[in-house]
């Protein structure tokens, strides 16, 4: 069976990699992608050889391949992340000022972030929790976040201590207002749009329990 059939037959929450299957499975052929620091670089690993996604790194390539395993490491071929990566036929590479006009430019169809809170209007907090020993960094998310076509985020629903990260207004220092399209997480997928948050996936939750535990109004799309 293949991730993706894997991913549409859970019925428990889906763990991190199998998230990163689903947002690929979504990922038009062809498009022109960044994928955020952390999490959001495992979707490079469940991208089809074929599907043509060509991805952009902030630190200045195009055509970057799935993570580097054993006897491939470059040391100078990283991500954004410094995270040893693989090249695909056609890569090239730029100036890092090249890089930010990409994004900065509407040149990325979709990019794919990490996030601490969304709101249900979009907004996006990715880059400071305020915590004392935290060590606030926005990087190129806040340009990612305004330029790409298309925000896609990668997280849990949940923090450790269970509190939810979609929420009416988010509590820590924003990324950028009303950006999110999509929210992917181990137990729903939610649409974010002018009409509200639609929930188009459930992963062993139902409706019910999943609408009580958010303060964020829902809708479900058929068969949730």
């Amino acid at each position: 069976m293949n991730p993706t059939n894997r991913v549409t037959a859970r019925r428990e929450p889906l763990g991190k990699h199998d998230i990163a299957a689903l947002i690929a499975r979504d990922i038009p052929r062809g498009a022109f992608v960044n994928l955020g620091i952390g999490q959001p670089t495992l979707v490079a690993d469940h991208l089809p050889a074929d599907s043509g996604v060509v991805l952009h790194t902030e630190n200045g390539m195009l055509n970057m391949g799935p993570a580097a395993r054993d006897g491939e490491v470059d040391p100078d071929l990283t991500n954004a992340g410094k995270v040893p990566v693989t090249e695909l036929p056609g890569a090239a590479y730029f100036h890092h000022a090249d890089s930010f006009a990409m994004m900065r430019g509407g040149h990325l169809d979709i990019c794919v972030l990490g996030a601490f809170q969304v709101s249900e209007a979009g907004d996006l907090a990715n880059w400071h929790t305020g915590a004392p020993d935290a060590i606030p960094a926005v990087g190129g998310a806040m340009d990612l976040a305004i330029g790409a076509k298309k925000v896609f985020v990668m997280m849990t629903l949940f923090t450790k201590d269970g509190a939810p990260k979609l929420v009416p207004d988010c509590d820590y220092p924003l990324t950028g207002l009303r950006c999110v399209d999509r929210v992917y997480t181990d137990l729903a997928v939610f649409d974010i749009s002018a009409r509200g948050v639609r929930v188009t996936r459930t992963f062993g939750i139902t409706p019910d329990e999943l609408a009580a535990r958010l303060e964020v109004p829902l809708t479900f799309a058929e068969g949730c």
